[in-house]
């Protein structure tokens, strides 16, 4: 019997959700993703002091401002490390914008043009990058933009069917929905301490979302992200992707019960709706509390490691 890492590869793309060169090494993903926490946690790995020094290196060379250097120090790190890791895997890295440009449209379609540049520098194609943006307006009418010059994004921090119809809409490539954070912020505000796989919020949630799209074929990728548990992973198996902590990866590899597809796509069935303009789409955004308390604590803790990788890297300055 195989185990239910390799069950779940042979009916769901999975994607490491890490910056560990050495996990993926070990997991073999098709693609992979980081953010600010994971490029933190990466940075303050012995092995990757070279690519700290080296980024503030070349930060130095390319302005006399020392601001500006940390700014360029950071996304060149960004850049180093998913360039790492695009040699390991067959398929594409995730590398996110500055979540403090989460609620700027131009200024996140200039990181995205300046992630990208770095990246042809270093000899990698667009077509390996997905860019990472938070699921605000802001972040889907930027991605609404780069797609339409053929730079694919990943709509992060994605906790609504508003904001999964909004992406849908504004054709983003792929968006990540939060399983694991929906389940943590309805476990805080009910005081149910536990749910069964298939009554899990974040499940339930990204299984309405995956056939929304299907049935109204709609090409956006759905990949589900943040898991707390293997039953959540499970629960969705047959989702476009799934991208998945070392740790999890690690207990699915280990256990070697029947894993069941959940997801299917029966095809289209039924033509989309009105689309959401900026004030529909803000009011649905408003009437969701758990959606609305998570997306602005996901950009507020992803800002914070930001500031914190910066502080890191001016250590090197």
């Amino acid at each position: 019997m195989s185990n239910q890492l390799q069950a779940l590869r042979d009916i769901t793309t999975v994607v490491a959700d890490t910056g560990d060169i050495e996990a993926i090494k070990k997991y073999q993903p098709v693609d992979a993703t980081t953010n600010p926490s994971l490029l933190l946690k990466a940075a303050e790995m012995e092995q990757y002091r070279s690519h700290l020094e080296n980024a503030v290196a070349w930060a130095k060379e390319q302005s006399d401002d020392a601001d500006q250097q940390i700014i360029d120090a950071g996304d060149k790190l960004a850049v180093t490390i998913g360039t790492d890791i695009v040699n390991i895997v067959p398929g594409r890295i995730s590398t996110e914008v500055d979540a403090r440009l989460s609620f700027d449209t131009q200024g996140s379609i200039e990181k995205a043009h300046k992630l990208i540049a770095l990246y042809k520098e270093a000899g990698i194609d667009k077509s390996r990058i997905l860019i990472k943006l938070a699921s605000t307006w802001e972040g889907i009418k930027a991605a609404e933009h780069l797609e339409k010059e053929g730079i694919n994004c990943n709509l992060t921090l994605l906790f609504s069917f508003a904001q999964a119809q909004a992406c849908a809409e504004a054709g983003a490539y792929l968006i990540s929905p939060f399983v694991g954070r929906i389940l943590d912020w309805y476990k805080a505000k009910t005081g149910k301490s536990e749910y069964a796989a298939n009554e899990d919020p974040g499940v339930l949630s990204v299984t309405k979302i995956y056939n929304y799209y299907k049935e109204h074929g709609y090409k956006t990728v759905v990949m589900g992200a943040s898991f707390r548990n293997i039953g959540e992973i499970t629960e969705l198996a047959g989702c476009d992707r799934l991208t998945i902590s070392p740790g999890l990866l690690e207990e699915l590899s280990n256990t070697d019960a029947p894993l069941d597809v959940k997801l299917k796509d029966t095809g289209v069935t039924s033509a989309p709706g009105k689309p959401l303009d900026e004030a529909a789409f803000r009011w649905e955004l408003n009437q969701d509390p758990m959606a609305t308390e998570k997306l602005s604590e996901g950009i507020r803790n992803f800002a914070a490691d930001q500031v914190k990788l910066e502080t890191l890297l001016k250590s090197y300055l």
